[in-house]
């Protein structure tokens, strides 16, 4: 239902690589040094995630991750690296250090896997995954780029000549793409045509890019102003607003003619390996799509017998569908007519939750937190986040909640919203990994969707050990957002695998769940975009669910809520299998 930032979904894309292919300095050698080193050059070369973490070192810069020099570099980067942890025994190595050994192993290695697929080089722009949105961000000036100083406005204009560079590579790769035969699903191409639209047509003064000029700092002198207000117009009207309108003109014209029909990724070249790559890669598991289909059939039923029990109890007498329309078209559920009441509404989740927190959790992140409305220039097409603040604790973690009409909001399901995206959900597993300072700086900014989400969707559970859900509707809401993500394990492989249409999944989810059609839609197409993404909430959630069943039936009285979300916490985002091992040894360990 919900996404994380759009930029740790850009992230997952595409990683940093070498200027070149150079060996690691003696310096480097020790075990710590490698994964120092590992770190080092991902932010100098991979400025974007810098920024995003908090290091302001290369805030002037953008490469042009979709050139073919640049994918050189990065299979480059990896290969040094994943080379050099052979130089490393385990027996020499603490248990920690394995643990690092073996993600960054699983880092370099699923990063060269995908580098051998064409389709971050030929498909990068879609509706809501893509880099140009992430520096939409930006440019409001309310992100992770900073506008406080003269230095910070010059260089966020050297950064968007960078940007524009990448910009028109990327029209030139979709041109080819068309040729061979990645391009995007028709009703894709729809709903980014827009968002170039208002790039491409909006006055100066009220344009995007323009933002960070209506709102310089107090301290700003009138030369500085005016120097800098030259600088944005020129480069603004005379090239990037014309880039915005040169792919605008070319979305709706050529690349909307040349739209797939079809909506999985199994109809581009070597669509089905590129699934089976995917499902690896976002659940880090070797599941099948068969596998994920049949489990995702089973949960939906599963639920749906919950999901009774609600519709019983709040006495509504007809089938469960038509419960599902009632709450959709609920009015008692839509009690608000301005998008502040949204966000106090969320707050005060957070408020009633506070007192029964310390009962699940001992340690608790220092990072700020905020609940803001998502940014108008995204909101028609945004899901909830959860923006991550810097490592340093400086910049909050921001829940963001798009609020495209306050009137027609439906809260039911506020209570698991604010638990997934917020607390403890996402703000907790993101800023504790951050603050840990047990861990290298590389595993700080990792994402694994299996673990982030899992944990995630694992938080909505916890609602009424919180004080929650004692309203049947917001108890009906947290069975709804895991039924969505049970969905999405028949949905993404029926798109992918199965041959299904984008009406087809639609109306699968239409038939088992109360989200809205529009929404409902917007997620089908979320998962035609970014294909596999959508199976690692559900699949991570049940397996740290079963670790912790495991652990209360073998450590009967001696098991400890607190302690066994220290020990999934702590780790910060690994691959599952990896976690398992982890609270296995936990639990063998209680156990002596």
């Amino acid at each position: 239902m919900k996404k994380i930032v759009l930029l740790l979904a850009f992230l997952t894309l595409i990683s940093c690589g070498s200027d070149e292919k150079k060996e690691i300095p003696k310096s480097e050698f020790s075990f710590a040094g490698v994964l120092e080193a590992y770190h080092d050059q991902s932010l100098a070369l991979n400025p974007i995630n810098a920024t995003a973490a908090g290091d302001t070192r290369y805030n002037d810069q953008f490469p042009n991750f979709l050139s073919d020099e640049y994918q050189d570099k990065l299979k480059a980067h990896y290969h040094k690296f994943r080379d050099t942890l052979q130089n490393f025994d385990d027996t020499n190595l603490t248990e920690s250090e394995q643990m690092s050994k073996d993600i960054l192993y699983w880092e370099c290695d699923m990063n060269l896997r995908g580098l051998s697929f064409q389709n971050s080089r030929l498909l990068p722009i879609d509706q809501m995954w893509s880099i140009n949105l992430v520096v939409g961000q930006f440019a409001s000036g309310t992100s992770a780029q900073p506008f406080n100083t003269e230095e910070d406005y010059e260089n966020w204009l050297k950064r968007l000549e960078g940007f524009n560079t990448w910009l028109q590579t990327a029209k030139t790769n979709m041109q080819e793409g068309i040729e061979e035969g990645f391009v995007l699903p028709k009703s894709l191409i729809k709903k980014v045509i827009p968002q170039f639209e208002v790039l491409a047509t909006t006055p100066l003064n009220t344009h995007l890019f323009y933002a960070p000029i209506n709102n310089f700092p107090a301290d700003f002198t009138s030369e500085a102003k005016d120097k800098l207000t030259k600088a944005y117009t020129t480069f603004l009207t005379e090239t990037l607003v014309p880039s915005f309108n040169e792919m605008y003109q070319f979305l709706k014209t050529d690349y909307l003619n040349a739209g797939r029909e079809s909506s999985g990724i199994a109809d581009t070249p070597y669509g089905d390996a590129y699934y089976e790559y995917s499902i690896k890669k976002y659940t880090t598991t070797d599941m099948t799509a068969d596998e994920i289909h049949e489990l995702g059939l089973q949960e939906v039923a599963r639920i749906l017998s919950e999901m009774e029990k609600v519709k019983q109890q709040v006495g509504f007498k007809g089938d469960i569908k038509s419960f599902f329309n009632d709450v959709r078209k609920n009015k008692n559920l839509m009690p608000y007519s301005e998008p502040q009441q949204i966000i106090d509404n969320f707050n005060a989740i957070h408020d009633k939750m506070q007192p029964q927190i310390n009962q699940l959790f001992d340690v608790k992140p220092k990072t700020p937190f905020e609940v803001r409305r998502t940014e108008a220039f995204r909101e028609a097409s945004a899901s909830a986040e959860y923006n991550p603040g810097s490592l340093d604790g400086t910049r909050p973690g921001i829940f963001y909640v798009p609020i495209p009409d306050a009137a027609s909001y439906n809260v039911f399901s506020d209570e698991a919203l604010f638990l997934h995206e917020a607390i403890p959900g996402h703000h907790y597993q993101i800023s504790l990994t951050q603050e840990n300072e047990a861990l290298p700086d590389f595993r700080k900014t990792l994402w694994y969707s299996a673990y982030g989400e899992g944990w995630a969707l694992y938080t909505e559970s916890l609602g009424k050990e919180l004080g929650l859900y004692t309203d049947p509707y917001q108890y009906f809401g947290m069975l709804s957002a895991e039924m969505h993500r049970a969905i999405r394990l028949v949905v993404d492989t029926g798109l992918h695998a199965k041959g299904w249409t984008r009406e087809q999944a639609i109306q699968y989810s239409l038939d088992n769940e109360a989200e809205s059609e529009a929404s409902i839609i917007a997620e089908i197409e979320r998962y035609m975009a970014m294909p596999g993404q959508a199976l690692s909430y559900k699949i991570g959630q049940l397996k740290i669910r079963e670790l912790r069943t495991k652990a209360e039936k073998e450590l009967g009285e001696n098991f400890d809520i607190k302690q066994f979300h220290n020990q999934v916490l702590e780790t910060g985002c690994v691959p599952l299998q990896l976690l398992e091992d982890k609270i296995n040894a936990w639990i063998e360990m209680k156990k002596k």
